[in-house]
């Protein structure tokens, strides 16, 4: 395997630190940029580890095309990901999710680097089970869910609920990288995950700065006996992938052995573990019992709130996403290993 310089944008979040370990393991040199060192304190006695303390919205963009001109290949995970951001300050997650990246994107074309681009797999949307489910005659199929990269339609919801913002500048974000694709002025690839979890996906206790993700909102419910609340009644569904699975995908793309990865857009996640957010609760309760020793008796109760009373006006929520795997597993001979039950509790244990 060839080494590599490596510059990592946005390296001090959840997937940005542990690829930046996984990578430096493998022998690259990484230049990891981000404002939040924390979760990269692990890697800075490691051979070929350089943290950069760098706000793009604040540097000259003179120093971000040296940083992109001396490296190998670029990863760009800088976003703000998280819902109740996206409610609060729509126009400050399109400057960063979609003006600013671009901006690196527009970089990585003069220079002519490889990019690394991660999206969302909010880009999908909702199924149309959500819309006209009268209409169907079976809108519990999960067929109507199984979301393809090269085939699926994007449906999102109206611009009132500005919910969307942050979806909708992911996806026009990989327009523009396609666009240039087909002008073969950048050598892209393009990834959307799918609800990764595991060890420092948030700070506990959260800061409450926009509320934290699904999984470390329950987790901090248990640890503090206050309430898990459910949003919407917590129907919604949703597929989570054990950060190790996901960072042993990214690794196969970042290698692009014979270029398979040249241009193409992947799904990472893991179908078969689909869950709902309700069943989510009721897990992370079984398992604070069986697994941690909790009683019982003292589990917080599971509590059902609305859209707007816990995120605010605007919101809004797809209703169910399965990623369709096949790119991931014929280009990539990538599998997941961990099934729902192994990924929540290896999840929990960090915090517990």
């Amino acid at each position: 395997m060839t080494t590599m310089k490596i510059l990592a944008l946005g390296a001090g979040g959840f997937i940005g630190s542990h690829l930046t370990a996984k990578l430096l393991e493998l022998g690259h040199e990484v230049a990891a940029l981000d404002i939040v060192p924390e979760k990269l304190e692990g890697c800075r006695k490691r051979a070929g580890f350089t943290y950069i303390d760098c706000d793009i919205t604040r540097e000259p963009e003179r120093r971000l095309r040296g940083l992109i001109r001396d490296a190998d290949l670029v990863i760009d995970l800088i976003a703000h990901a998280n819902p109740g951001i996206y409610v609060k300050r729509p126009l400050e997650v399109f400057h960063l999710n979609f003006v600013e990246n671009l901006k690196i994107a527009e970089i990585c074309v003069a220079e002519q680097k490889r990019l690394i681009q991660f999206s969302s797999c909010e880009v999908y949307g909702k199924t149309v089970a959500s819309l006209v489910p009268e209409q169907l005659a079976d809108p519990d199929s999960p067929d109507l869910a199984f979301f393809s990269e090269e085939t699926t339609p994007c449906i999102l919801g109206s611009v009132q609920q500005h919910r969307w913002i942050y979806s909708c500048g992911k996806q026009l974000l990989e327009r523009v990288l396609h666009a240039y694709g087909l002008e073969d002025r950048l050598n892209y690839t393009i990834i959307r995950p799918f609800n990764f979890i595991g060890p420092q996906i948030d700070f506990l206790p959260s800061e409450k700065e926009g509320v934290p993700r699904v999984f470390s909102y329950f987790m901090e419910a248990l640890l503090d006996s206050t309430p898990m609340q459910l949003v919407n009644g917590g129907n919604q569904k949703r597929c989570y992938t054990y950060i190790d699975d996901a960072i042993n995908c990214i690794t196969k793309i970042v290698e692009n052995k014979n270029g398979v990865c040249d241009k193409q857009i992947f799904n990472i996640g893991t179908p078969a573990n689909e869950i709902s957010i309700k069943a989510l609760a009721r897990l992370m309760q079984d398992l604070y019992v069986e697994r941690f020793g909790a009683s019982r008796d003292n589990l917080p109760e599971i509590v059902s709130v609305s859209g707007e009373e816990f995120y605010g006006r605007g919101y809004d929520d797809s209703d169910r996403r399965i990623p369709d795997t096949t790119k991931a597993r014929t280009l990539l001979d990538w599998q997941p290993e961990y099934d729902i039950r192994q990924t929540v509790d290896m999840s929990m244990a960090y915090y517990v």
